[in-house]
């Protein structure tokens, strides 16, 4: 069978977990309004320290569909439609759905508790209220499951002529991507849950799919990477001048152009930079790869709980809390990957991880 495994993406997906983990400790405690969280625990007029969230927010979500989308084309390089169905549906599925009642039930009571939900809720409630509550941030592996099914009928019909296509890219079709990018922010986007939006999602995916799993497409980016550079600088300074204060994560912020050209040009100069300096593993990286997917799982439990039962009564004051969030963030990704993909239910149902042979 054909190795198509690239070590870049590996490290941006591992890499993109660690700013998720930094980002939602400053996400729970924001003083911008975004909804969700706790909120400010600080007396600080302004938290200009919250401008990391402006900083990593347009980009973090988007690069993940984009390597995913990538990551389809290799895997099916070498398998089936049957096979890559099926993988997808142990990984991303199972997860969100029967991990939910296996699992993120206990994510669900803190993040209830947190809004003081818990308390006005029906006694029969808990059976569904709990799972669903607790799905957090595995909203992302549900929209790449539908993708992936997306994908398999549009691979049925196109024959890869969309595909060989994609493969023309040069860097001014490259930079002017970020005009569909933008359109497709403004369509296919649910009302109330906002971070369902699959029109932009889907287009990052796609666009994963057809353009950059072309080789030669990345060897361009490689070569030009100081002029993917400047843009994703320049678009990054004007976004966080612009919008800092205003709630990043809802409309009409997110369907601004600024929002989404910056986080296009973003995506390019961490794949392009990731191509040419990090295609490459180590022990580290390796360490890393294997429990980055855990990472992503459980830390929001270990953030929400330290925001929960020390910073919502006030224990401890802010900056401790800001410290003992990021290390349970961590810990508990970590930690908890490491308890549940070795018990033989919970590892499949929890992390999608079928037989013991593949926890490492």
């Amino acid at each position: 069978m054909k190795n198509t495994r690239r070590s870049y993406l590996d490290n941006i997906r591992w890499g993109v977990q660690i700013f998720v983990v930094l980002y939602h400790v400053f996400y729970m405690y924001n003083a911008e309004g975004v909804g969700g969280g706790l909120g400010k625990i600080t007396s600080l007029d302004v938290q200009w320290y919250d401008m990391f969230q402006y900083i990593v927010y347009p980009w973090l979500m988007p690069i993940l569909f984009l390597v995913s989308g990538i990551s389809s084309r290799l895997y099916l390089e070498g398998h089936t439609h049957k096979e890559f169905i099926s993988s997808r549906t142990t990984k991303l599925l199972v997860p969100c759905t029967i991990g939910l009642f296996a699992f993120q039930f206990i994510q669900g009571y803190v993040s209830m508790a947190l809004n003081d939900a818990i308390d006005q809720m029906p006694v029969v409630a808990p059976v569904i209220a709990l799972p669903l509550s607790g799905l957090g941030v595995l909203w992302t592996i549900q929209m790449l499951w539908l993708f992936s099914l997306l994908l398999v009928l549009v691979r049925k019909v196109e024959k890869d002529k969309l595909w060989d296509l994609g493969a023309k890219a040069d860097l001014p079709a490259l930079l002017m991507m970020f005009v569909p990018v933008w359109l497709s922010s403004l369509v296919l986007n649910t009302p109330v849950i906002t971070v369902y939006r699959f029109g932009l999602y889907g287009m990052y995916f796609f666009l994963g799919y057809f353009v950059f799993s072309h080789q030669e497409v990345i060897e361009r980016m490689k070569e030009r990477l100081v002029f993917l550079i400047l843009p994703a600088v320049v678009t990054g300074i004007a976004f966080c001048a612009v919008y800092f204060g205003q709630n990043y994560a809802d409309a009409p912020v997110y369907k601004k152009v600024l929002f989404t050209s910056y986080g296009w040009f973003a995506c390019l100069a961490i794949v392009a930079a990731a191509a040419k300096y990090l295609d490459y593993t180590n022990k580290g990286f390796e360490w890393m790869r294997k429990r980055g997917f855990g990472l992503y799982v459980f830390h929001y439990l270990g953030i929400s709980s330290v925001a929960l039962f020390i910073a919502k009564p006030a224990l401890l004051p802010a900056p401790a809390v800001y410290v003992i969030s990021i290390i349970a963030g961590f810990a508990a990704g970590f930690v908890l990957n490491e308890i549940i993909s070795r018990l033989p239910f919970f590892r499949w149902a929890v992390l999608g991880i079928r037989r013991k042979k593949d926890v490492r």
